[in-house]
């Protein structure tokens, strides 16, 4: 069943929307942790650095809810953010990104919903990630809802990059002049030649490794 706020004030409304939406976080986190634990025990390696999550702050759902043209709602945060509850998976490899990917659409009380490959299509800044969209039941005292998560893959390299792009993005309120946005374009193309790098020496590394 899709989430819908049940309370009889708006207080309490957006009190269990937060309570939701983190119940659906720990869910994640969880099944990322499990998944990780049984890698090592069938590979012994983990793809996952770490795992970074967070609920949006009110003031930036309203924000994104006016820029979609939306009224300031809970009805309509709910129905039209996606990003509400929000997990980021740092791994080491690009292999790994469509390998932690698969493993969670497996999950069978996961539903996919949407995935943006910014990896294979870049944004014209240099952006890379994988995004997915995916939807879970939080169970609740009186019924069971499908509550959405946006998940984000990337690498180490990827991570530190699109830190940095969000800092100047901040610090210029999007207005980034020419010449840093050539600048990060250009770190992004050095991003993804040490991803590229970094990742065919793991390979070389596994591949003498088996061949003992």
């Amino acid at each position: 069943m899709e989430f819908v706020p049940s309370r009889d004030n708006e207080i309490d409304n957006w009190k269990e929307v937060i309570l939701v939406y983190t119940s659906a976080l720990k869910q994640i986190e969880t099944k990322l942790e499990i998944l990780n634990d049984e890698f090592q025990h069938v590979h012994q390696y983990n793809p996952i650095e770490h795992i970074k999550s967070r609920v949006k702050t009110s003031e930036s759902i309203v924000k994104k809810l006016r820029k979609g043209g939306y009224e300031a709602t809970i009805e309509n945060m709910v129905k039209h953010v996606n990003d509400i509850a929000g997990i980021r998976i740092i791994c080491s490899f690009t292999s790994d990104i469509y390998q932690i990917a698969k493993m969670i659409a497996n999950q069978q009380d996961v539903t996919l919903v949407s995935v943006k490959d910014y990896i294979k299509n870049p944004k014209k800044s240099g952006y890379k990630s994988f995004h997915m969209i995916v939807t879970l039941p939080v169970y609740l005292s009186d019924r069971i809802v499908d509550v959405k998560v946006e998940i984000q893959i990337r690498t180490v390299a990827m991570d530190f990059w699109a830190s940095l792009e969000h800092k100047i993005n901040y610090k210029y309120e999007g207005d980034v002049p020419d010449k840093l946005k050539k600048e990060l374009v250009e770190c992004a193309g050095m991003v993804s030649d040490l991803d590229a790098r970094m990742l065919a020496i793991n390979e070389e590394l596994q591949n003498d490794r088996n061949a003992r």
